[in-house]
C-alpha cells in the first residue's frame, strides 16, 4: 500500500467517525428543539452560539486552524437551526393571499410617476392593456401616498434601468410603506432631444430631464460641453416645461410620446448611451396579494452589526435550494453605517422551502419584510 493510499484510508476512518458523531449531534439538536418548543424558547440563541465558538477556539491546538474551526462549527450550528425550524414547523403566517389575476376596469385608479407621455404611463397602459384611469403623480412618494390613502388601486414606478442600474429611492420607499409588488413590466427606452418648433440644435443652451434621463444620454451630451444640464421631475414633465417656458434655448430629453404630446420638435432621435436601453417598472398594491402562479419573491431585511450575520442569512437560501437572483444594500435612515439588504429569489410563497427560509431569516434578522411576489419579466 502506498503512503497516499494509507493516508486516505485513515481519512476515510476519521470521516466515518465524524459522520457518526454528526448524526448523534443532530439527534441532540432535535431534543433541544422539543425542549425549546415546550418552554417557548427561540431556536436562535446568538449568545449561546458565541459562547460555544469562544470555548471551541480555546481548545484548538494548532491556532492556524482557528478560522476553519469557526467556519465548520458555524455551519454545523446553522444546519442544526434549520433542522429545528423544520421539525417545529412553526412557520409564521405570511399574510399574503393568492389571486387568479390582477386586472383594471373602467373605474380602476392607477397612480403612476410622471405625466402623460411618460415611460411610466406607457408601462401602465401596456401592463393593464389600456384599461383603468391613470393618475399622474409628481414624485415617487406621491404614488406611495396615493396607495396608502386608498386614492389609487395600483401604482406604477420605475425601479431599474439596464444601463444606469437601480433607483435607490424606490427601495427606500418599499421598505417604508406597506405597499407590495404584484408585477413588473419592461419598456424599451428611446430618449430623444426635443425643442420648440422653431428651434435648431445649435440654439440649445439648457437641457432638462429626469436625472436618469440625463445619465442615460451622457455620451451624447458630452459632445456639447456648453450645455447646462438641469434635473427636473420626470422626462415628460421636462418636455412640458420646454413647451410652457416657450424659450428657444431650452430642450428636453424625453420619449417620442412625450415630445409629440406637447407639440415639440425632434432635434435628435435616439440619443441614449446603449442601443438596448430598457427600464423595469414595478406594479404595486396596498393589499398583501400575489398572483398564484408567481415565481419570484422580493424581500428586505436588516441584520445585527456582527461578523458572519449576512453569511448566516444567505445560508438559508442555499440549504433550502433557493436561487438568489439579486442582493444589494441601502443605508438605513437615521442609523449611520447600518444597512438594509434587498434581495430577489425564485420560488412561490406556497413552497415549504420558501416558508422555511423566510421563517429562519425572520428569526435571525432584526427585521424582515416581504416586498411582494410576482412573475418576473424574462
Amino acid at each position: 500500500m502506498t503512503d497516499l493510499a494509507k493516508i486516505r484510508k485513515e481519512i476515510d476512518d476519521v470521516d466515518s467517525k465524524l459522520l457518526e458523531y454528526f448524526e448523534y449531534r443532530m439527534d441532540l439538536a432535535h431534543k433541544v428543539a422539543q425542549y425549546k418548543k415546550k418552554n417557548g424558547l427561540p431556536v436562535f440563541d446568538s449568545a449561546r452560539e458565541k459562547e460555544k465558538l469562544d470555548s471551541l477556539k480555546k481548545l484548538i491546538k494548532d491556532k492556524d486552524n482557528t478560522d476553519a474551526v469557526v467556519e465548520l462549527f458555524s455551519q454545523i450550528m446553522a444546519i442544526s437551526r434549520r433542522a429545528q425550524y423544520r421539525q417545529l414547523n412553526t412557520f409564521f403566517d405570511l399574510g399574503f393571499i393568492a389571486v387568479n389575476e390582477f386586472r383594471a376596469g373602467s373605474d380602476t385608479n392607477i397612480a403612476y410617476y410622471g405625466e402623460p407621455g411618460s415611460y411610466t404611463q406607457q408601462a401602465m397602459l401596456e401592463y393593464f392593456n389600456g384599461k383603468g384611469i391613470g393618475r399622474p403623480m409628481g414624485t415617487f412618494y406621491e404614488v406611495m401616498e396615493a396607495l396608502k390613502e386608498n386614492k389609487a388601486d395600483y401604482g406604477v414606478l420605475p425601479i431599474e434601468n439596464s444601463s444606469t442600474g437601480t433607483l435607490a429611492d424606490i427601495f427606500d420607499l418599499l421598505a417604508e410603506y406597506d405597499n407590495y409588488i404584484i408585477g413588473e413590466h419592461v419598456v424599451a427606452i428611446d430618449h430623444c432631444l426635443w425643442g420648440l418648433k422653431e428651434a435648431e440644435l445649435s440654439d440649445i443652451k439648457r437641457v432638462y430631464s429626469h436625472r436618469q434621463g440625463l445619465l442615460q444620454c451622457m455620451n451624447f451630451l458630452k459632445q456639447y460641453p456648453h450645455l447646462e444640464l438641469v434635473e427636473g421631475g420626470s422626462t415628460a414633465s421636462s418636455a412640458r416645461r420646454v413647451y410652457s417656458d416657450n424659450d428657444i434655448s431650452q430642450a428636453a430629453i424625453a420619449s417620442r410620446k412625450a415630445g409629440e404630446t406637447y407639440g415639440l420638435k425632434l432635434l435628435k432621435a435616439s440619443i441614449h448611451n446603449e442601443d438596448h436601453n430598457q427600464t423595469r417598472f414595478i406594479i404595486i398594491s396596498n393589499k398583501k396579494e400575489y398572483y398564484k402562479k408567481a415565481n419570484q419573491i422580493s424581500i428586505c431585511f436588516a441584520l445585527p452589526h456582527r461578523s458572519g450575520a449576512l453569511y448566516n442569512i444567505l445560508s438559508h437560501f442555499i440549504h433550502n435550494n433557493l436561487n438568489l437572483t439579486r442582493i444589494e444594500s441601502r443605508p438605513i435612515k437615521g442609523k449611520a453605517f447600518r444597512y438594509r439588504f434587498f434581495a430577489d429569489f425564485e420560488g412561490s410563497l406556497e413552497d415549504v422551502g420558501v416558508k422555511n427560509a423566510l421563517y429562519s431569516i425572520g428569526e435571525e434578522a432584526l427585521e424582515l419584510k416581504i416586498l411582494g411576489s410576482y412573475v418576473p419579466v424574462q
